[in-house]
């Protein structure tokens, strides 16, 4: 009878990515520790512009023109009715007014492209409000976690509710070391991605510590080591059918989501990717090195004699 390769060194593979990770993670860190995020005009506060341009003209041909003048960090979106975009620009400082500088003239930025530019709004995003919504962000983040540590807490023993956290650290600590080591803009968007990719994580992980739990007591008999790789091998296709159906649709917003999703896009496909494999390495790679044994979930002897 020919063995499965996979099944056969499925304990190399999680160890090997255990260590991956970890080396990741410490990388992630010190890129978050050196470079810091790119924070975007959500976060730090800029001006937003709604404007009415020629039919004809896309988002690439509006970035090409605003940001020689208005900075990298330009963003362009649709409005929703043809025709219609947001641009969101920086603005060289809070006190403009105070020190003489002058807003630049988005018509006359883009009359070189379109016959007819109407701007149709005109607001600025103050630092105060930048700092909100660091802060309200920050309150929700701690929020989720905290929640999701009570909900593992009651869920599983604390053993292998230990995997599926850390599991989740990794995956969101793997998404801010890559924004900031490239610098990519960190906007509410990408932050929406953060915490969606929580969720995913927590789901791969819960279906795994799931069935390790009912293994380790339906075979008291069998080392836990090998229990884990039963579990893993067991729900691998399902986890590999979840992630690759995710995939396909996060990779459509990449391709076609345009400059206003590519953030998000990116975030989620990370965190797809390090959800799977974290799953599958950390989440149950770190209840063994803590001794997880089916005695833990055993139930309690009650010594009934008087």
């Amino acid at each position: 009878m020919k063995v499965n390769p996979f099944k056969k060194n499925i304990r190399k593979i999680r160890y090997f990515t255990s260590y991956v990770s970890l080396f990741l993670m410490v990388i992630s860190v010190a890129a978050l520790g050196m470079k810091g995020l790119n924070m975007g005009l959500d976060f730090t506060g800029g001006m937003v512009t709604e404007v009415r341009v020629d039919l004809g003209l896309t988002n690439g041909e509006l970035v090409d023109t605003l940001a020689p003048e208005l900075g990298e960090l330009t963003t362009v979106t649709h409005s929703g009715e043809e025709g219609r975009w947001v641009i969101r620009y920086p603005i060289p400082d809070s006190s403009i007014e105070q020190s003489g500088v002058e807003l630049p003239n988005i018509e006359q930025l883009l009359s070189g492209v379109s016959n007819n530019v109407e701007v149709m709004s005109n607001s600025m995003v103050g630092s105060q409000v930048g700092d909100d919504l660091v802060n309200q962000g920050g309150l929700a983040l701690m929020i989720s976690m905290l929640t999701i540590l009570a909900y593992l807490c009651f869920r599983f023993e604390w053993r292998l509710a230990s995997g599926s956290l850390l599991a989740l650290l990794h995956d969101v600590v793997l998404v801010l070391g890559f924004f900031a080591a490239t610098q990519m803009e960190f906007n509410l968007t990408v932050f929406a991605a953060v915490l969606a990719i929580l969720g995913y994580s927590l789901n791969d992980s819960i279906i795994i510590a799931d069935r390790i739990r009912e293994l380790l007591v339906a075979k008291q008999d069998k080392p836990t080591a090998e229990v884990t790789d039963s579990a893993v091998i067991a729900t691998f296709s399902r986890t590999m059918v979840t992630s690759g159906t995710t995939l396909i649709t996060v990779s459509a917003l990449w391709f076609m989501g345009g400059n206003a999703l590519e953030g998000f896009a990116t975030a989620m496909f990370i965190g797809i990717l390090s959800g799977t494999w974290s799953s599958i390495s950390i989440g149950t790679v770190l209840p063994e090195w803590l001794k997880l044994q089916p005695i833990h979930y055993l139930p309690v002897e009650i010594d009934t004699a008087p």
